[in-house]
């Protein structure tokens, strides 16, 4: 204990929840609207100063303050929105259109109207220059001619630039002369794929260097804005407070190095913690995470190991960094209800905070949370009373009842108000129990031997509906469920992610060269937790090998060791997943990666021994509901 305040926030496209400990040890929580321009200007803030007392208009006593480890959808709301900042590309000369081409993949290969989506950068300058793929340098780098272009835009306001020149992902020499290049000429957001995505394929490692420097000016404004507002470069440093942010990989870092191409799924990610570190505490090892928010589903699975994806697309744009493993579907509680064509739909489109559901008193339409109010799964006695002018009031039951009784009018098939509600939660539950079986029985897990972890705001009105779906029997419902991205931020731990392209067969030969890479990998991810604070004692390091099969473009992580260890181990994960190996095919090693943490304290399931460590507080008050139903027997009648 610090004897001081850590806050532990996520900040979420409805609702910010604040999870706090007070300098007594006390667990704290408060929820507010993220977008509330009437009432304050950052939801993380605010909710800071009220569980502070800190009156309006007042600072805040930053001495007070250890630690703020925080999650932001920031960035991807920027992204989805396309409101990053305008950005210049650099690229070799003949490539201006090769992230736009992308991998000419048709995800709708029978639509008639082809949409693309739009490119993050606004303007493109191709440089003469071109090193091959063995390192020979077949044009040598021009710096007057890459230096006109830069001028040009940077002349026109812009202000980040994406520097992505072929084969740099192991030859650097190019891209760092026109980096060194930009900073020069002012450029105030300088992003190099080598340094964002040192990775082999152009198009993911170019697109990931695109949304780094498209994003990072508004991350580091935003960063800057909170670390203002607490006070974090007060002149004595007791009086700063540790301000740290969660990646989409899962682990925390400091603020001044939050990037925007680890900021995608940074409250998704803090849930995905928070979820696995109460379900080991309750005793259990294989988990899915529901977490039901406002504005969609986050779902997850765990079978002993964090799962991560190394190359993901979000909002049309390609990103090759580690993320969390995360199946998202539009189904929130502000996921608006729509009937039309003579069938019920819900969502892809959200209420949000603002105006959000009818029931928020904004004039918003009828969404999930309405559904939920109007059956009677929802109680508005029991909701925070921060709706109206004066953030005083609670949820309006009224206007509900007055908006459903229209809707079934409109539909005319004789249902009741309250039936045409309870029609569209079971089409929203329909949705998320399909993104849980993507996530876990199209990929060969038996959901039925999982706990269903629900969590989010909107979670507990649907946990035994979505288990029922599944044919699950167990849901756990922790005492913090309601804000457990936020309570997963106080739960993880400091991480550093390091990777590397290698692109050579995995034998005994190029073994040691491998090895030396891992090496000196292993050597920045340990200064990097160094320099956050940690002891050499408290550091762990996990190698990893990112191999597949000559001829093929699907790598799979492995634990680096020996060739015989990490073959046996590439060909039960191969096996796995797609069902074969090839015998006696080439390995191919085509990246190694290293990830440094704290030290793993191990959980047990003795969840009654007395818990002095507050990482471990929530055993003991897990609430945990199980549901034990013969097979085709059907559940009891719920009660309206």
């Amino acid at each position: 204990m610090s004897g001081k305040w850590d806050f532990w926030i996520d900040r979420g496209g409805t609702f910010t929840d604040i999870v706090a400990r007070d300098p007594a040890g006390t667990i704290q929580a408060a929820k507010l609207l993220s977008e509330n321009p009437e009432a304050y200007e950052d939801a993380a803030i605010e909710g800071i100063r009220r569980l502070m007392g800190v009156e309006p208009g007042k600072p805040i006593p930053s001495g007070a303050i250890g630690a703020v480890k925080m999650g932001t959808t920031v960035a991807t709301n920027a992204l989805l929105e396309r409101k990053g900042d305008r950005t210049l590309l650099v690229t070799t000369r003949g490539f201006r259109d090769a992230l736009k081409i992308g991998y000419q993949a048709r995800p709708h290969i029978f639509a008639k109207e082809i949409i693309k989506p739009d490119m993050l950068f606004e303007r493109v300058h191709e440089v003469d220059e071109r090193v091959l793929a063995d390192g020979v340098v077949e044009t040598p780098l021009d710096l007057d001619q890459a230096e006109q272009g830069m001028r040009e835009a940077f002349r026109s306001g812009i202000r980040a630039v994406a520097i992505v020149f072929m084969h740099a992902y192991r030859f650097t020499e190019h891209e760092k002369a026109v980096a060194d290049l930009a900073r020069a000429i002012g450029f105030t957001q300088v992003s190099a794929s080598h340094e964002v995505s040192p990775l082999m394929k152009l198009v993911g490692r170019g697109d990931t260097t695109v949304v780094d420097a498209y994003l990072s000016p508004i991350l580091r404004r935003y960063v800057e804005r909170v670390a203002r507002d607490l006070n974090a470069d007060a002149d004595r440093p007791e009086d700063r407070p540790r301000l740290m942010f969660m990646m989409s990989s899962g682990g925390l870092t400091a603020a001044d190095l939050f990037q925007g191409k680890d900021a995608i799924l940074s409250g998704p990610a803090g849930g995905v913690v928070g979820a696995v570190e109460t379900a080991e505490l309750a005793g259990f090892e294989r988990m899915i995470g529901f977490d039901m928010g406002g504005t969609s589903t986050d779902v997850s699975h765990y079978d002993g190991e964090y799962e991560r994806a190394f190359e993901t697309e979000v909002a049309g744009v390609r990103m090759r960094a580690p993320m969390m493993r995360i199946h998202t579907v539009a189904a929130g509680g502000g996921s608006i209800l729509h009937f039309e064509d003579g069938r019920y739909r819900v969502g892809p489109d959200s209420a949000g905070a603002n105006p959000g559901p009818a029931c928020y008193r904004k004039g918003g339409p009828l969404a999930v949370t309405d559904a939920n109010v109007m059956t009677g799964k929802l109680l508005p006695d029991e909701f925070p009373a921060i709706f109206g002018p004066n953030q005083d009031q609670l949820l309006d039951a009224k206007v509900v009842q007055q908006k459903f009784a229209s809707l079934a009018r409109k539909i005319g098939d004789g249902r009741t108000p309250e039936a045409v509600a309870d029609g569209f939660l079971k089409i929203a539950v329909a949705n998320m129990a399909n993104a849980i079986k993507k996530i876990s029985v199209q990929r060969g897990y038996d959901v039925t031997r999982y706990a269903l972890n629900c969590f989010g705001g909107a979670g507990g009105q649907h946990a035994c509906m979505v288990a029922d779906a599944l044919g699950m029997t167990t849901v756990l419902i922790h005492p913090q469920s309601g804000v457990l991205s936020a309570y997963g931020m106080g739960l993880a731990d400091i991480r550093a992610v390091r990777q590397k392209s290698v692109v050579l067969p995995l034998d005994d030969t190029n073994l040691p060269g491998i090895a030396k890479t891992v090496d000196a990998l292993t050597d920045e991810t340990r200064n990097e937790l160094l320099g956050q604070g940690l002891g050499a004692g408290e550091i762990e390091i996990h190698p990893r090998a990112h191999l597949r099969y000559e001829g093929t473009d699907t790598p799979l992580p492995v634990p680096f060791g020996t060739v015989e260890s990490m073959i046996a181990t590439f060909e039960t994960a191969h096996r796995g997943q797609f069902g074969f190996v090839f015998s006696g095919k080439t390995i191919v090693v085509e990246a190694v990666e290293v990830e440094g943490r704290r030290r793993r304290r191990r959980h047990f399931r003795a969840a009654s021994r007395r818990i002095q460590d507050p990482r471990r507080a929530c055993a003991q008050d897990a609430h945990l509901l199980r549901r034990r139903m013969a097979r085709g027997r059907r559940p009891p009648p719920r009660r309206p």
